[in-house]
Order: structure tokens, then C-alpha cells, then sequence
């Protein structure tokens, strides 16, 4: 067998072409081959952990791209691609260690509008998800099919795709108020079983401030008495999250989440009991919404400074993209003006959110 010696980028090239982008526009270090990247490891690696996939896709890029992700950087387009189906985070029945693995979500559709369709899922052993006949518009972590409205459904079911409904892709949860969604969390903790000492416990403070999620995590503290969503750590995969009762820094009860659906992500629940807290506290979490930078004023930047839950992305997904976070932002979207009214819609129905300004999360 005759060894040939390849530059990083020739490597680079190759990579790009060998996960279907096309290379004159889209390179190794850009966000699209980094989802392409983490599809086409899952495609041999599942049913595996997140961990592992991540780790997996950062030792072979590393080497080739001079600046390469983060684990964090992974770690976040890998929640995306599970927020729109493509891959399931399930938990693993087979064992004791109340593992969550990743496993290949179906190959589906979602009308985003007439000719375009949101595709998710990742066919087994790198296969593709279509044909070459169908053209594939790839923006960060979204693929969008493109054709004909005329006929576009009946050829992507003839590719093996399975046709899902926005209501039902979206999943919204029933719209309630933020005193009654605790009131359902803060009863199961009243019955719940003593939690006793749990090393290693971190909570979200309530009193910090809404706009910076990172820096709300810390350590329960001497005086910390309610009800908090936190994370604890277990034997084996990632930390837990959980809702916990304190009394005086000390852990009284505790239940993990999710608590009614195993098949749900526990960051759903968490997010959405956090933004309960929040706004029951009269510090709703906040959204910005701002004019697209130019002369395109049909098209609005809109700002997150907290982790959404799936539902929330799934809906962003299909009437926006996600574009490079703005300045003091978490993560943002572009969406055209006439959906930000829908948009809000979901927002204050299912996590109270409100606006904010730029004086106001300075």
C-alpha cells in the first residue's frame, strides 16, 4: 500500500468533501462542518454518550484546523442537534447506571414554507440522509431541502423520509401560569424522600442576574432556603439536574428530572422550572430583539441570554436561523419581522419571558 503525505489543509479539503459540503464555500473550522462532523461520527458511533462523541470529533480535528473548537463549543451545537431530531438522548434501559445515550434519529421532514423543508436525522454507517437530486442548503446546524412545492413531499418520501407536522415536530407545552407549573413541582417535593448530603451539588441563584447564565451557577451557601434547580454529580455520564429543597444551605429533599417523561431532556424541565422561578419572582428572563445590521429591515437579530428548552429551539429552527451570538448574548437567531409576534407568542406562553433593551443588560 503506497502512503502519500498531505498539508492540514489539503486534509482539510478532503474532510469537507468527504461530509458532503461544498468546499468552496464552506471549510473544516466553519459551524456547518462542525454539525457535519459530529453526524457523521454518531452515523458509527451510536448508541454512544454525548462525551464521547464530542471527544471523538475534537481528536480528529484538532490536528488539521489551526484553531479547533472547544469541548463547550461541541457540546452546544451537539444540544442543538438533538433540540431538532437528530439524534435521540434516551435513557439506557440495559443498564444500572441510569446512563442517557445518543442514538440516530429517523430520517423526517418539516415544511419551513412552501418549497423549503427542514431535514433531520442521520442514516446509519455515513450514508446520506438524500439524493444528489435534491438540492441541500446547510446554515449552521440546520439543513434545508429545497424543491418544488408541486411535488417536493412526494419525492422526499421517496428518498425514506418520514413527514412530520409543525405542531407536532414543535411539541409546545400547554401554556400555564408560572405559580401553577411550581406549584405541580414543589408538591412532588413535598413527598419526596430526605435527600440527605449530596456532595458536589450546584444551584442556580435566582438573585443573580437573569442575563448572565453562566454566572448564576454556585455552591448552596449558609442562608440559601427554598426551592432551587441544580445539577449533582453521578457515578457515570454527565451531572444530573434536579430540583432541590434547602433550608439554610442544607439539601432537605430532593427529586431528579425529568420527573413524568424519561424520554424528555432533564435541561427542558430544569430550563423551563428556572424561567418559573424567575418570573415568579418578578425577574422574568429576558429576550432582545434588534433591526438586522444593513438595509434589510424585513429580517430582525433577536438575542437569548439562558438556555432554551428544545421545544423553544425547534420553533427558531423552523422560522429562523441561528446566527453568531451578539454581543452580551448566550446565543441568537435571525428571523424574519413578520415572525417575532409568533415568536413572542411562545416565548410568554410557555416561559414568561419579556423584552429587554441594551441598557438594560448592561
Amino acid at each position: 500500500m503506497e502512503l502519500s503525505l498531505r498539508t492540514a489543509d489539503e486534509v482539510s479539503a478532503i474532510s469537507v468533501r468527504v461530509l458532503g459540503l461544498d468546499e468552496d464555500s464552506i471549510a473544516l473550522d466553519y459551524p456547518e462542518a462542525f454539525s457535519a462532523s459530529l453526524r457523521r461520527a454518531a452515523a458509527f458511533l451510536c448508541p454512544t454518550t454525548p462525551r464521547a462523541l464530542v471527544d471523538t470529533v475534537l481528536e480528529v480535528l484538532t490536528p488539521v484546523i489551526p484553531q479547533p473548537p472547544t469541548r463547550d463549543d461541541l457540546m452546544g451545537t451537539l444540544d442543538q442537534m438533538i433540540s431538532t431530531g437528530d439524534l435521540l438522548e434516551l435513557v439506557d434501559t440495559t443498564s444500572d447506571r441510569a446512563m442517557r445515550l445518543l442514538y440516530l434519529g429517523p430520517p423526517s421532514f418539516i415544511e419551513r414554507s412552501p418549497g423549503r423543508y427542514l431535514l433531520t436525522g442521520i442514516r446509519p454507517l455515513g450514508l446520506p440522509l438524500v439524493g444528489s437530486d435534491i438540492t441541500v442548503e446547510h446554515e449552521g446546524y440546520a439543513r434545508t431541502a429545497v424543491l418544488d412545492a408541486d411535488d417536493a413531499e412526494t419525492r422526499l418520501r421517496a428518498a425514506g423520509l418520514h413527514e412530520i407536522s409543525q405542531t407536532r415536530w414543535i411539541g409546545q407545552p400547554a401554556s400555564m401560569s408560572a405559580a401553577d407549573f411550581l406549584t405541580q413541582y414543589r408538591t412532588r417535593l413535598d413527598v419526596a424522600l430526605a435527600a440527605g448530603f449530596v456532595d458536589g451539588l450546584t444551584i442556580i441563584d435566582p438573585a443573580s442576574r437573569p442575563t448572565y447564565y453562566r454566572g448564576r451557577w454556585r455552591n448552596p451557601a449558609e442562608g440559601d432556603s427554598g426551592d432551587f434547580v441544580g445539577r449533582r454529580p453521578q457515578a457515570y455520564g454527565a451531572d444530573r439536574w434536579c430540583l432541590v429543597r434547602l433550608v439554610d444551605g442544607a439539601p432537605e429533599r430532593l427529586i431528579d428530572l425529568p420527573v413524568d417523561n424519561s424520554v424528555a431532556p432533564a435541561r427542558d424541565e430544569a430550563w423551563r422550572l428556572q424561567a418559573a422561578i424567575d418570573a415568579a419572582r418578578g425577574t422574568s428572563l429576558p429576550y432582545r430583539t434588534r433591526p438586522m445590521p444593513g438595509v434589510d429591515h424585513a429580517q430582525a437579530v433577536v438575542d437569548f441570554f439562558s438556555p432554551l428548552p428544545s421545544w423553544a429551539e425547534r420553533y427558531l429552527g423552523l422560522v429562523g436561523l441561528s446566527v453568531e451570538k451578539s454581543r452580551g448574548a448566550l446565543f441568537s437567531y435571525r428571523l424574519p419581522t413578520s415572525a417575532l409576534t409568533g415568536l413572542a407568542s411562545v416565548l410568554t406562553e410557555t416561559l414568561w419571558m419579556t423584552t429587554t433593551t441594551d441598557e438594560e443588560v448592561q
